[in-house]
């Protein structure tokens, strides 16, 4: 028979398990849909073609319209922050009136929605830079407010600031245990939308993958 302080200490380990397992899966339920296995963005850099950025004349985020209505009186960013968050309550304008939002670049828990971005994991102007360019209007909204892919994550809004419109061999989310997923949402978005990777890029996210 098992002692009692064993008894409780078997309690104790399990309640622990628990509050770890209800963990993983809410920071799991607040990452963007489509990111993909290492393997597989390995496989999709692997096909991603080479060349040197483009030029930015003619850039401007306007170009890109975003923040479009996604229904029910939501915008993008409105989607995003419900999505990204816990326990996010709205008005009925859908703006956040309350909740809180972690952002896996700096590990960062933010309970007011000014506080945090929404951030396109492949800058819009390096996604000008490597392709869209030549889209047409339409497609760069489509783009610029994808939801069905990893391109758009809530994140502490000074940290997407510094970022700006750098690619992986320039910035790199402040924690390195999040390369990883940063390496496969970006892949993952230039493979979907067909956009090219410089040579350093590719260095810098082969590191990345590697670190899987």
């Amino acid at each position: 028979m098992p002692t009692t302080r064993a008894v409780r200490n078997s309690l104790t380990i399990l309640a622990s398990a628990a509050v770890l397992s209800a963990t993983v899966v809410g920071v799991a339920g607040a990452t963007p849909p489509g990111i993909p296995s290492a393997a597989t963005a390995k496989s999709d850099l692997a096909g991603l073609t080479v060349k040197a950025d483009g030029s930015l004349d003619g850039y401007s985020r306007d170009k890109f319209p975003h923040w479009i209505d996604q229904g029910n009186s939501c915008n993008t960013r409105e989607v995003v922050l419900k999505r990204d968050g816990t326990n996010v309550k709205t008005g009925s304008d859908c703006a956040p009136t309350s909740g809180s939002w972690f952002s896996p670049y700096d590990g960062a828990t933010w309970t007011a929605a000014s506080d945090v971005d929404i951030d396109h994991v492949v800058p819009l102007a390096d996604a000008w830079r490597t392709g869209a360019s030549a889209w047409t209007t339409a497609q760069r909204q489509a783009y610029a407010n994808d939801l069905t892919d990893p391109q758009l994550i809530a994140v502490t809004d000074n940290v997407n600031q510094q970022k700006g419109d750098k690619s992986p061999d320039q910035w790199k989310p402040p924690l390195t245990s999040y390369w990883c997923t940063y390496a496969e949402m970006w892949v993952a978005v230039k493979a979907k939308f067909d956009l090219t990777v410089n040579t350093a890029e590719k260095s810098a996210l082969t590191d990345m993958l590697g670190r899987c």
